[in-house]
């Protein structure tokens, strides 16, 4: 089974960019749909964006697309979160995961990463 491992995230001041990354253990990483949410404090587990296995489909919730980019290098058997014009509104502990369903869903998702802290304030 495939096992996810995140790095990145910290502190950045509002205007800023970082890059998330989510390195799976596994053959199977390259067959895998690869998902991103968020989970502010007080508040449910968000989708941000998704991406196929092979990397050609992608997806983004609406407040999203245009400042989060979603990718995957699979020879690496990594996928990655850019975020840029990031807002304090963003802050949040940041979930990568991954099944066999094509979703949305926190709930339908089978393997999760650990998460990791993205904190936006001057």
């Amino acid at each position: 089974q495939v096992q996810l491992v995140q790095s990145g995230g910290g502190l950045v001041q509002p205007g800023g960019s970082l890059r998330l990354s989510c390195s799976g253990s596994g053959r199977a990483f390259s067959s895998l749909p690869m998902t991103w949410f968020r989970q502010a404090p007080g508040k449910e587990r968000a989708f941000i964006a998704r991406i196929s296995g092979s990397g050609i489909a992608r997806e983004y919730a609406d407040s999203m697309e245009g400042r989060f980019t979603v990718s995957r290098e699979n020879d690496k058997n990594t996928a990655y979160l850019e975020m840029t014009r990031l807002e304090p509104e963003d802050t949040a502990v940041y979930y990568c995961g991954t099944g066999r369903r094509w979703t949305v869903r926190p709930s339908e998702i089978e393997v999760w990463g650990q998460g990791t802290q993205v904190t936006v304030s001057s």
